[in-house]
């Protein structure tokens, strides 16, 4: 049990004062959990575009001081008022979304999207009482989507936690609590494809991997490639992916090249860019009469969805995913013990670690766009 509990702890964070501007460790305090939130000891934490995304604050509400991070495991310290199912002790992984149970889309077999936890980038606050836990000199500092893992300390919402096996290596399945997951989930949960069916994935990145790792462990025959960067074709073969195809090295668009490689388009596809034009072709190359297209990339909040309603009337299907259609508390547990029984790689998608005192360069290599998921050792 930890001495703690109710009390105020001081730990380090690393804190984005302003956007863009390297992060800068600092001690903090961080409060403990109030009606509903646990506090917990983040031991591994790993960098996910979405950090840098709001770190660098181009498209977005410039929301600082504020304590990013969202992909981490760690482990309870205390918990608040009304917590029942977690301890102290336990392993968990907080999530960015979250799962109240009570609401409409929680009660949905089909839905993820809890009413009371869903994403809110803008919020920098609990919900409990629109107020931070984390603090400097009495100044408080932001939270980030719920979670704020770039601190060995972070109060969460208990439904913003997965309790996961104990056993579990929490340097390896922190990476289940964000993008892996979103991929794999868009194509074993959404897309759906048939053994032995073509699927392809837009975008080679830490999400598009993992959504071409669920194609393979769906037994799809064909998975092909699309990227702009052809130097991440050589990686992706790891992931299972058997062809490639670089827009930039035709004329034509690429749905048209895949249309033909393919005899009419492919069975399944999944954009993982955010690029428009890129949503538009993953929709637009797949069959028609049964083709289904996921999307998964955040696009530009001004962007517009254009094509053709005959694309749709012939039996194409346009779906979208968050998360990868995973409830974080109910179902990424089962996640873990995929790995844990050797279902489920990760460790092919962990390329670099850095101890915490050197989490810029986990920035400076994600924008190098080097590696997929760099590993940050708190207390380090």
């Amino acid at each position: 049990m930890s001495t703690n509990v109710g009390q105020v702890i001081r730990c380090k964070a690393a804190v984005a004062w302003e956007a863009g501007k390297p992060l800068v460790i600092e001690e903090v305090e961080v409060a403990p959990p109030e009606k509903m939130e646990v506090r917990i000891k983040i031991l591994f934490t790993s960098l996910c575009h979405t950090d840098v995304y709001f770190w660098e604050a181009k498209g977005q509400n410039p929301v600082f001081p504020r304590i990013l991070g969202h992909e981490a495991g760690g482990i309870v310290e205390s918990v608040g008022e009304g917590v029942t199912e977690l301890q102290p002790g336990d392993h968990v992984l907080p999530v960015f979304t979250g799962e109240c149970r009570d609401c409409a889309h929680c009660k949905s077999e089909e839905s993820n999207m809890c009413d009371l936890l869903r994403i809110n980038t803008d919020r920098g606050v609990m919900i409990h009482d629109q107020k931070s836990r984390f603090s400097i000199n009495g100044k408080p500092i932001f939270h980030f989507v719920g979670t704020s893992t770039f601190s060995e300390y972070t109060v969460v919402h208990v439904g913003c936690l997965a309790k996961i096996n104990p056993l579990a290596p929490l340097d390896k399945v922190c990476v289940l609590s964000c993008g892996i997951s979103t991929g794999l989930g868009a194509t074993l949960n959404v897309a759906k494809p048939k053994k032995g069916s073509s699927v392809a994935i837009f975008g080679l990145g830490a999400v598009g991997l993992a959504a071409a790792e669920g194609a393979r462990i769906a037994g799809a025959s064909r998975i092909i490639g699309v990227d702009l960067n052809a130097n991440r074709f050589e990686l992706a073969k790891k992931f299972g992916v058997t062809e490639f195809v670089n827009p930039k090295d035709y004329t034509k668009p690429v749905q048209e090249v895949i249309a033909e490689m393919t005899n009419g388009g492919v069975d399944r596809s999944v954009e993982c860019t955010g690029h428009i034009d890129a949503m538009i072709s993953a929709f637009e190359c797949v069959h028609d009469g049964w083709g289904v297209a996921v999307l998964v990339g955040v696009p530009h909040k001004d962007a517009v969805f254009k094509t053709n309603p005959v694309n749709l009337l012939n039996e194409r299907t346009l779906k979208g995913t968050f998360f990868g259609n995973y409830k974080p508390r109910s179902d990424l547990p089962s996640l873990v013990e995929m790995y844990m029984n050797k279902e489920l790689e990760v460790e092919k998608f962990i390329t670099h670690q850095v101890p915490f005192s050197e989490i810029n360069k986990a920035f400076d290599l994600m924008l190098k766009g080097e590696g997929l998921r760099c590993i940050i050792r708190m207390g380090a």
